[in-house]
């Protein structure tokens, strides 16, 4: 890889895979760190066995002190005080001494929102509104009978906002520092690339926005089969077959994907997993190799 299509790469935990335990996400977080990944990912599904993104991002924050911390994505269409989910934020942001980026999205899955008695149709305003909301309680706006809520830092957290067709796409270069893409598809990235770029200078923003892609893995024995099974199950028999190309499950395919990735132009890449084993994050770190991992955060 030239220095000019280097993609920092961080690695997901294990918080989707059903029956991960708090054990299994310390010592990914810590072995993720040490291994040299830049970043440590968490995912977010309501109705399915699955930790809280936030919570396992804490634990996360307990365990090391320099990889970034980033949710991949929470989804807020579906809850229900901005401020509320404001101050997790908030507090997660505190406790990682700044390293949390709040990946943010509005929730796909029709389970999450009938079991929330929230409609999936107006969700787009709604997440808007909250949006600005937490933005509010970040500036430190809020305040009670004991005085106000301190403010986190200028410009913390980051955010960026997740979007699979145009207009989500958009608001990502409107409303945020930049685009979380989809887990499969170096075309659909290509094409959100140039969507997210071209807004972001429409509006003349200042440097340009951070895209974050996401891939998901699983190597050694049996890989493929594991990995299938775990995606079928995970996104359900429509969105598996979107899925399923895109896992990475050899490592001749895993390290063409990250130069796939890297060429098209995104910034991060995060590797999220398909086993709680933590072997999978030595396996992921040899097959890679310290000259990808040691690619530079993009200057902005």
């Amino acid at each position: 890889m030239s220095e000019e299509t280097t993609v920092r790469i961080g690695i997901g935990l294990p918080s989707a895979v059903p029956g991960a335990t708090p054990e299994t996400i310390g010592a990914w977080a810590a072995q993720g760190e040490r291994a040299g990944f830049a970043a440590l990912g968490a995912t977010d599904r309501l109705v399915y066995d699955s930790l809280d993104p936030l919570v396992t991002l804490a634990v996360a924050a307990a365990h090391t002190t320099t990889a970034e911390l980033v949710s991949t994505v929470l989804n807020i269409g579906y809850r229900g005080n901005p401020f509320v989910v404001a101050g997790q934020i908030a507090s997660l942001d505190r406790l990682g001494d700044g390293r949390f980026t709040a990946g943010l999205g509005m929730g796909a899955w029709p389970d999450d929102y009938a079991v929330s008695d929230m409609a999936m149709t107006t969700r787009g305003a709604r997440f808007e509104s909250a949006l600005a909301q937490m933005r509010r309680a970040w500036r430190g706006e809020l305040a009670g009978a004991a005085g106000p809520v301190p403010a986190l830092a200028p410009g913390r957290p980051q955010v960026l906002l997740a979007g699979l067709v145009p207009a989500g796409i958009v608001r990502a270069a409107t409303l945020a520092d930049g685009w979380v893409a989809p887990a499969f598809s170096v075309g659909l990235l290509r094409t959100g690339l140039d969507i997210v770029g071209t807004e972001w200078a429409r509006l003349a923003r200042p440097g340009r926005p951070r895209v974050l892609a996401v891939r998901y893995f699983r190597l050694g024995t049996d890989a493929s089969a594991a990995a299938r099974s775990y995606a079928r199950n995970y996104y359900g028999p429509e969105m598996f077959e979107q899925v399923r190309p895109d896992l990475l499950t050899d490592v001749a395919h895993l390290c063409d994907e990250v130069d796939r990735i890297a060429e098209a132009g995104a910034d991060d890449l995060i590797l999220l997993p398909c086993s709680e084993d933590p072997a999978q994050v030595h396996l992921l770190a040899d097959a890679l190799g310290s000259a990808r991992l040691a690619a530079p955060a993009v200057a902005r």
